[in-house]
Order: structure tokens, then sequence, then C-alpha cells
């Protein structure tokens, strides 16, 4: 709007009247501590209306229109410091080929997340979500991830544990993170030495990653990463999304896995027929195909990665030449599958 304009809002039947000014100093001199105002106007008997609905109902919406419209960058730590880039990842859920109830599953504890704020508060816990990825390579854990990053519009954090000596440095790193980020530590299984602790009771000599090396090594431990994922040092910053990634869950320490630290956790499998429909759409505007009956039949008997189907179809830009490639792929590996089963029964 132009000085002096006004524009008419209707809300819950009421009418609102919102009018723009550039205010001057005393002298008329913007410069001398003017700038620009909205005033709104509306009946006093619509006070309650427009204090307790109206006013915060326009404050999230802004809110929203600005977390949309926000630049993403990505971070990577360089010893103690963050080093930043622009991330133009263009993974959207709408892209992504997993199972489609557990992409709605997370999509749905994402948006219910950014509307908690009061109810973390009410509760007394920091408010942040963890999410743990696992399954085998190649199925799109780190698609999910930037995803998700989408989504939000958050910035992400990736968090080379290998790079940070102490923890120390730890807590300083996740002291410098913003608030509406995404922390994330890849592979975490082989970041340093998570082996649960019932099976270092059987394996004596392994490290148990306490602070007991020398002061040349590394002394970063388990406890100093979950202190800051739920200890005292987890309220140090808020609307925080932390994930962790693995191709073992089952190597994990049991701590790194309650409610708490990974609050939802997402196995990202091998590729489904919901799945490999998505990719044929995504690579070639296809929903349907004659060899489409002979791949649903040939993915039930084999186990392939999203990675590895993406890989089939990139061959050619035309459908027909890149499905059959794919058919053939899918049948020669069911084929290995046979033959390996039948010199096993031998």
């Amino acid at each position: 709007m132009e000085d002096g304009g006004s524009v008419t809002d209707h809300f819950d039947g009421v009418e609102f009247r919102w009018a723009f000014m550039e205010a001057g100093g005393d002298d008329g001199n913007r410069a001398k501590g003017g700038g620009e105002t909205l005033e709104l106007s509306f009946d006093a008997e619509h006070a309650d209306t427009a204090l307790d609905k109206y006013v915060p109902f326009i404050s999230s919406t802004a809110e929203e229109l600005r977390r949309q419209d926000r630049a993403l960058k990505i971070f990577m730590n360089d010893y103690g410091f963050w080093q930043g880039m622009n991330h133009h990842h263009p993974a959207s859920f709408e892209t992504l080929a997993m199972d489609p109830g557990l992409k709605q599953a997370v999509l749905d504890d994402l948006d219910r997340f950014l509307k908690r704020k009061e109810y973390y508060q009410r509760i007394g816990k920091a408010w942040k979500r963890g999410y743990l990825l696992y399954g085998p390579p190649g199925t799109g854990k780190s698609s999910l991830v930037a995803a998700m990053a989408n989504h939000l519009r958050f910035n992400l954090y990736d968090l080379d544990l290998s790079s940070v000596h102490d923890n120390s440095c730890l807590q300083k790193l996740l002291i410098d993170m913003s608030n509406k980020s995404i922390l994330v530590i890849e592979d975490i299984d082989c970041s340093f030495d998570t082996m649960s602790r019932e099976d270092r009771k059987d394996h004596p000599d392994e490290d148990d990653g306490r602070d007991n090396q020398s002061g040349d090594e590394r002394k970063m431990t388990l406890s100093g990463l979950l202190n800051f994922i739920d200890g005292l040092w987890s309220t140090s910053g808020e609307e925080r999304i932390i994930i962790f990634t693995t191709n073992y869950k089952d190597r994990l320490d049991p701590a790194l896995l309650r409610p708490g630290r990974m609050d939802m956790h997402v196995y990202m499998g091998y590729c489904c027929w919901e799945a490999f429909r998505k990719l044929a759409w995504n690579y070639h505007l296809i929903d349907d195909h004659p060899l489409f009956p002979g791949i649903q039949e040939s993915l039930a008997g084999v186990e392939v990665t999203p990675a590895e189907v993406s890989e089939m179809l990139l061959r050619s830009e035309d459908a027909d030449v890149a499905l059959r490639v794919l058919l053939e792929f899918l049948q020669e590996r069911r084929g290995a599958i046979k033959e390996s089963e039948d010199k096993h029964d031998a």
C-alpha cells in the first residue's frame, strides 16, 4: 500500500481495517526517527476477537510466509567452526520414492512438531524432535533428510564427528547452531564407538568411549553427545530437529534409541511397488506401461534399492528402453538369487 492507503479484511465475520502510514520525526523528516507503520482498527465490541484470534492468526501467517521464503543453507564443521553454503537440494516429499504410508507419517509428525511450541513449554521439554533413519545403503536416507529440510525450511548442520576433538568442541559447535535447524549425523554407527553396553560386556577389550585416552587422542564420548541431545544442554536452542542415519540399527547403543532422543524410527527399505511407480513418474512422467506387471512381479522376488532402480531408469530417456533395461536387471538379479539357492540346496 502507498502512504495513506488502506485495505479491509474479514475474519470470523468481523471487519478489520488496515491503514499504512509513513511516519516522520518531529519535523517530518523520516531520517530522524521515522518509519513505516500499519494501523489496525475495528469496532470495540470485537476487541476479544481481534486480540485473541485475529492478531495471532496474522502473526502466525506472516511467520509461515517468511519461513517459506527463507533461503536455505547447509553447514559443515571445520574443527570448531561451521562453514556454510547455499543449499539447493531438489528433494521433496512429492518426489520421494518410499512407502506412501510411512512418508505421510513422517510428514504429519513434522507438521505437528511445528505447531507445538506452547505444548513443549507447558510440559517443560525442549522444543526438539529426534529421528533415526535406518536401512540398507541406497534406500534414500539422505534424500529424506533434504526433503525434511525443504519442507520445514530449516537450515542443515551436517556434523562430522571425526573432526570433533572432544566434548567441549562438540558443545561449542552445537551451541553455535541457529534455531529452526536440522542437525544431521550420518552413519552414526561409524562415527565413534556406539556399541551397546551389553555388547561391551562380551568384548571387554573394546574401547568403552570414556575419557581415558592420552592427551593426543580424541576425548569425545557418547555421553557428551547424549548430554546435548536431552541433557541440560538440550535447552540451548529451540525448534530443532536431530537426525541420525545408520545402515545397521542393531549396532547402536540403546541409549541412543530411546524416546526423547530418537523419537521416531524410520525404516528406509528396499524398493517397493509404490516407490517404483513414483520413480517411473519422476524420471519418465508415466504412471502405466505394458511392462509394469512384469516389473511388479520381479520386484516382489528380489531386494533392490531405489538407487539401483533409479540408475536403470536413467539409462535412457526413452521410457520403453529404460523400463526394458530395468526389467532385464531385475530378472538377472532374480536368476542369480535362484542359482545361489539351488547351489546351497545341492
